[in-house]
């Protein structure tokens, strides 16, 4: 299997900004991490709009044990088209444990034998049709109506999951977070943590980063990464539900995503020039295509099937609205900025320039770059360059 391929990215936001849930790089165990999937519920929850959303739900697993103190929980925020699948397996059998196996688990940088990992679904996650996922959004049934949402959901920030995942560790009984991680979209509720609960978080590391606001570009890209849905017929407005859905829009959608998460010279060392048949030139008919536009499309219409196309643009929107930068001086935690060196969607810079605000306001923050030309995901397929310097930064 490609490395891209299954990733639910995001990127951006998410990786959301990224893919279809990103396991793709687990690494392999004898005797896995195990976890199993749980619903946290809330009554009601009251958006930072103003708005209020009954029958709250979303889903989460955990790892390790809680202390008796209630002060070494981690809390794992999952990337734009991810899940709270970070790490393990829900069977010995799956094919692939989650997406950041690789720094997760019994000895590993967050070590499972020492903290107790918490991760949850976001609200409006994409992934409405995965089994493995719970979570409110447009494609919930409002219980005021009987109907689905739709477009009448609430408009949500990233900061409303981040409450929710709040009230979902205070039943937990985590009374101090010792740190929280995220990529993409994960790394915005990483900084959400650490602006809305300086006393709770008390280290951060935003992987992919954007840094303290969304950048006017990446709102440009996600609004691009939206569009194709918009411009399907069968969206209807986001009135769909019980009828065909828009699922070309969402392919097509995802796909954007897909490729602005990469980079260059991943296209070139991973397709080349090669072509989707050997015997179908492109310069020889217009459908004939290059095993790259193959692989991107059909990648894309995979990961539809389990994508709910309103919760999309809903996840869009959250992410567009991020941004910290008059709230900085609240942050009271240790941050760790993990960029990538290759990402077109936060580039390298924006986490160097949130370091440098934070670092002028009296904080601590520093910065490691992954090396690669994997792009945005390389915050996530190969976040495990970062190990060593994950390690260290707990350890302080």
């Amino acid at each position: 299997m490609k490395t891209w391929h299954g990733w639910t990215v995001a990127g951006a936001l998410g990786a959301t900004l990224i893919g279809a849930t990103w396991s793709a790089a687990a690494v392999a165990q004898t005797a896995p991490l195990l976890t199993e999937k749980k619903v946290f519920e809330m009554p009601s929850y009251t958006t930072f709009g103003g708005k209020t959303i009954k029958n709250v739900r979303v889903g989460y697993e955990t790892y390790g044990k809680l202390n008796a103190a209630g002060d070494n929980a981690v809390f794992i925020a999952h990337f734009y088209s991810g899940t709270s699948h970070a790490a393990g397996k829900y069977k010995p059998g799956d094919a692939a444990a989650g997406y950041w196996d690789s720094i997760i688990g019994p000895g590993k940088p967050i070590d499972t034998d020492r903290f107790y990992v918490i991760s949850a679904d976001t609200l409006s996650n994409l992934n409405t049709k995965d089994p493995m996922v719970t979570t409110t959004g447009p494609a919930s049934i409002n219980p005021d109506t009987g109907k689905h949402y739709g477009m009448s959901f609430p408009v949500i920030a990233m900061r409303d999951s981040v409450r929710v995942h709040k009230a979902l560790v205070d039943s937990l009984g985590v009374k101090k977070l010792y740190a929280v991680a995220g990529a993409s979209g994960g790394s915005v509720q990483a900084v959400e943590w650490a602006v809305l609960y300086p006393d709770v978080v008390e280290r951060a590391i935003p992987v992919i980063s954007p840094g303290l606001s969304i950048s006017p570009w990446a709102i440009g890209l996600l609004q691009l990464w939206v569009a194709p849905i918009y411009q399907d017929p069968k969206w209807n407005g986001g009135d769909y539900y019980g009828r065909e859905e828009p699922l070309a829009g969402v392919a097509n959608a995802l796909t954007a995503v897909t490729i602005t998460a990469r980079h260059w010279g991943w296209a070139e060392k991973t397709f080349g020039y090669k072509l989707a048949d050997p015997a179908k030139a492109p310069g020889d008919a217009m459908g004939n295509r290059f095993l790259i536009e193959d692989a991107l499309a059909k990648a894309g219409i995979a990961r539809a099937s389990t994508t709910d196309a309103n919760n999309k643009l809903y996840m869009a929107k959250a992410n567009q609205l991020f941004n910290v930068e008059d709230d900085a001086a609240k942050i009271k935690a240790k941050i760790l900025f993990i960029p990538a060196s290759s990402d077109l969607i936060f580039p390298p810079e924006m986490s160097k320039k949130a370091a440098e605000k934070l670092r002028s306001l009296g904080k601590t923050a520093e910065v490691f770059v992954i090396e690669g030309d994997g792009g945005h995901l390389d915050g996530v397929l190969n976040v495990g360059k970062a190990a060593d310097v994950i390690r260290a930064f707990l350890a302080k």
